[in-house]
């Protein structure tokens, strides 16, 4: 290991909580970057570890396995995701009280945008989040399957969506921006996020405009 990645050691040293988090992280940034070059199946323990720099003795004191450190990693990526997209929500998160008197839709573009400015930010876990993660087993799928049912969630609560109707609009809006930001991660293509941000928000306000978040209105 690098001198200038050693952890200290003797009365500097690290509580042994501390260094499991140091090295911790260390695993998930080295598991993100690997997958980014190689691709999940190519990606091998020993290559995350000459990477992040930490002995195969303490990976498996804290993973059980390589899928086990790309889960891990993939719910460090959600995470950062969920904080960026709630601190640009406002004060609230979702929900808008007298703190963040903002429109719906200004809320949601500025919700949306965080979160293509996140991808783009954390690259190196972008295509682990949007490709890779169909390449690491159901454990996985079914971690991308719970983040996108969130997903339409946070945008019925943003938008107001109640009905049947309004939330299957949800549904096809995160499946819609699913697809073309997974496409650009695939195609290493972080250039393409802005002209997908303005796409889907422009979609998102004509379904607005044509009433389809809004209750219908009794006769």
């Amino acid at each position: 290991m690098p001198t200038s990645r050693r952890l200290p050691r003797g009365r500097t040293a690290l509580p042994p909580e501390e260094v499991a988090r140091v090295q911790r992280g260390r695993l998930c940034e080295a598991m993100a970057e690997v997958v980014t070059e190689k691709g999940y199946a190519a990606t091998s323990v020993a290559d995350v570890l000459k990477l992040a720099g930490v002995s195969r003795q303490s990976f498996y004191q804290l993973f059980s396995s390589k899928q086990d450190c790309f889960l891990a990693t993939y719910d460090r990526a959600a995470e950062r995701l969920v904080a960026r997209v709630f601190e640009a929500l406002g004060p609230g998160g979702l929900d808008d009280g007298p703190d963040d008197p903002s429109p719906p839709l200004k809320r949601y573009e500025r919700g949306f945008n965080a979160y293509l400015e996140a991808l783009r930010a954390e690259w190196s876990y972008t295509r682990l989040f949007l490709v890779e993660v169909f390449a690491a087993g159901p454990a996985a799928v079914a971690r991308r399957v719970e983040g996108q049912d969130f997903l339409v969630q946070t945008h019925a609560d943003v938008l107001g969506a109640a009905t049947p109707e309004a939330l299957l609009a949800c549904r096809m809006v995160v499946a819609a921006g699913a697809s073309l930001v997974s496409n650009a991660a695939a195609a290493d293509r972080p250039d393409r996020l802005a002209d997908i941000g303005r796409e889907i928000v422009e979609y998102v306000r004509t379904l607005w405009e044509a009433g389809v978040f809004t209750a219908p209105v009794d006769a």
